[in-house]
């Protein structure tokens, strides 16, 4: 089983069970309010007028020129875009979120993790995390088009880009586009991660071919609803950056307190550098607040933002003790 952020059940297994501040995931901790679901939605399998109009509202909500393939959250994607053609090499931009590797190695890719955009030039398939995890590096969408034609298929995981929708490739991508598929997340910017809602956009051949794999009811009835209604809200979206940028710049605020670095981010989680990340985790789990650390650096420590005020104060609290 690979590492992941929301593991409560290890931190309660370790430091005991009580009333924890999860931020050790990117998710909205504000989410979108959840409308009324019909009962039909849990009753019926979904129409295809429903799911019609959940892949309109996301296509307009995406700024995109193609009908997105809706699935089971963008990590569905991530499981079927290693079937989409015969295993080969693939090159990942790196250190970046562990599933693409995983994905793609359960299918028999032979995986090689990069650090720079150029190294991921030759391969049969490369991904790029824009704007990445853990540490927020960005790509403009020129640099990653023009790297498109130098791999035979380009993933851009944009799970973390509702915020900057002007790194999106979406609008990039025409019916006639091939080997370029991009992947969005609905529950991480709508603080939905529960409801398992995301997208693939890529040109007619990919997409069809994404359809065929996820079968005819990838995503829920109530999925649907509320994707729908959440996708089309601008107004709820626009306030939603804003106050996500401002809660960002109060965060490496408190951080900076606490003598920690900023290595960068999103507006949906911040990284940053620590004398001891362990220690560092450690002690505030001992406050039970869950935070992100990993493997290939003893100094990184991630956190989520927080929702409530009595979530900011308790976290204030905490890194001041530190």
């Amino acid at each position: 089983m690979r590492d992941h952020g929301g593991d409560l059940d290890r931190a309660m297994a370790q430091y005991g069970a009580g009333d924890w501040l999860d931020l050790s995931t990117g998710i909205n901790a504000v989410p979108y309010p959840v409308p009324p679901i019909p009962d039909r939605a849990f009753a019926a399998l979904p129409t295809v007028a429903e799911k019609a109009a959940l892949d309109a509202a996301a296509h307009e909500a995406y700024g995109a020129r193609v009908t997105p393939v809706a699935l089971a959250g963008a990590q569905a994607a991530i499981q079927l875009v290693p079937r989409l053609g015969s295993p080969g090499h693939a090159r990942i931009l790196g250190p970046t979120y562990n599933e693409h590797a995983g994905a793609l190695s359960a299918q028999g890719w032979t995986v090689t993790e990069v650090d720079t955009i150029a190294a991921l030039s030759g391969a049969d398939l490369a991904v790029v995390v824009n704007p990445n995890n853990p540490d927020g590096r960005r790509w403009r969408p020129s640099d990653l088009l023009a790297l498109r034609k130098d791999v035979d298929r380009l993933i851009v995981d944009e799970s973390f880009a509702d915020p900057e929708p002007e790194l999106s490739l979406a609008p990039q991508i025409a019916d006639a586009t091939e080997g370029l598929v991009v992947l969005r997340s609905f529950g991480k910017f709508f603080g939905l991660a529960g409801l398992r809602l995301g997208f693939a956009l890529a040109g007619s051949a990919e997409s069809e071919a994404l359809r065929a794999l996820a079968g005819p009811w990838a995503v829920s009835g109530p999925a649907i609803a509320i994707g729908a209604t959440a996708l089309r809200d601008g107004t709820w979206q626009a306030a939603t950056r804003a106050r996500l940028n401002a809660d960002a710049a109060r965060l490496d605020a408190l951080a900076d307190s606490a003598g920690w670095r900023l290595v960068g981010g999103t507006p949906l989680f911040r990284t940053y550098v620590t004398p001891d990340a362990t220690a560092a985790q450690a002690a505030l789990a001992t406050r039970q607040i869950w935070t992100r650390i990993f493997p290939y650096s003893d100094r990184w420590i991630r956190l989520g933002l927080p929702g409530r005020e009595a979530d900011w104060q308790r976290l204030e609290t905490a890194l001041m003790r530190l």
